[in-house]
Protein backbone atom coordinates (compact mmCIF):
# COMPACT_ATOMS: atom_id res chain seq x y z
CA UNK A 1 0.00 0.00 0.00
CA UNK A 2 1.56 3.18 -0.82
CA UNK A 3 2.71 5.56 1.77
CA UNK A 4 0.02 8.38 0.26
CA UNK A 5 -3.09 6.43 0.99
CA UNK A 6 -1.72 5.26 4.61
CA UNK A 7 -1.49 8.21 5.72
CA UNK A 8 -4.43 9.48 4.23
CA UNK A 9 -6.19 6.57 6.23
CA UNK A 10 -4.58 6.99 9.42
CA UNK A 11 -5.54 11.08 9.05
CA UNK A 12 -9.14 10.01 8.48
CA UNK A 13 -8.78 8.00 11.96
CA UNK A 14 -7.44 11.39 13.34
CA UNK A 15 -10.23 13.26 12.40
CA UNK A 16 -12.64 10.60 14.27
CA UNK A 17 -10.71 11.11 16.67
CA UNK A 18 -10.08 14.57 17.16
CA UNK A 19 -13.19 15.56 18.92
CA UNK A 20 -12.28 13.47 22.16
CA UNK A 21 -9.48 16.04 23.18
CA UNK A 22 -5.84 15.51 22.56
CA UNK A 23 -5.97 13.42 25.76
CA UNK A 24 -7.92 10.79 24.90
CA UNK A 25 -7.32 11.20 20.31
CA UNK A 26 -3.72 9.92 20.66
CA UNK A 27 -4.31 6.63 22.45
CA UNK A 28 -7.77 6.19 20.57
CA UNK A 29 -5.43 6.54 17.37
CA UNK A 30 -2.37 3.97 18.40
CA UNK A 31 -5.05 1.89 19.24
CA UNK A 32 -6.91 1.52 16.30
CA UNK A 33 -3.89 1.42 14.42
CA UNK A 34 -2.61 -1.51 16.71
CA UNK A 35 -5.95 -3.19 16.38
CA UNK A 36 -6.81 -2.97 12.85
CA UNK A 37 -3.84 -2.40 10.79
CA UNK A 38 -1.64 -5.51 9.67
CA UNK A 39 1.97 -5.46 10.16
CA UNK A 40 2.98 -4.70 6.62
CA UNK A 41 1.01 -1.10 6.89
CA UNK A 42 2.31 -0.62 10.26
CA UNK A 43 5.82 -1.28 9.28
CA UNK A 44 5.10 1.40 6.22
CA UNK A 45 3.88 4.16 8.50
CA UNK A 46 6.83 3.95 11.34
CA UNK A 47 8.99 4.03 8.06
CA UNK A 48 7.50 7.02 7.19
CA UNK A 49 7.58 8.56 10.48
CA UNK A 50 11.28 8.18 10.32
CA UNK A 51 11.51 9.98 7.13
CA UNK A 52 10.00 12.82 8.99
CA UNK A 53 6.68 11.91 8.71
CA UNK A 54 5.13 14.41 6.28
CA UNK A 55 1.47 14.66 5.80
CA UNK A 56 0.57 13.61 9.13
CA UNK A 57 -1.35 15.10 10.99
CA UNK A 58 0.31 16.02 14.83
CA UNK A 59 -2.22 13.81 16.83
CA UNK A 60 -1.62 10.94 14.49
CA UNK A 61 2.00 11.27 14.13
CA UNK A 62 2.05 11.41 17.93
CA UNK A 63 -0.09 8.02 18.52
CA UNK A 64 2.22 6.73 15.75
CA UNK A 65 5.27 7.57 17.51
CA UNK A 66 4.04 6.00 20.71
CA UNK A 67 2.70 3.11 18.99
CA UNK A 68 6.13 2.44 16.94
CA UNK A 69 7.76 2.53 20.63
CA UNK A 70 5.72 -0.46 21.84
CA UNK A 71 5.41 -2.62 19.09
CA UNK A 72 7.20 -5.00 18.18
CA UNK A 73 6.70 -6.22 14.44
CA UNK A 74 7.68 -9.66 12.90
CA UNK A 75 10.42 -9.44 10.50
CA UNK A 76 9.80 -8.67 6.65
CA UNK A 77 9.53 -11.44 4.52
Amino acid sequence: MSPDRLIYMANQIGKFFQSQGHDKAVPGIAEHIKKFWDPRMKRAIFAHLDAGGAGLEPNVREAIASLKQTTALPTAP
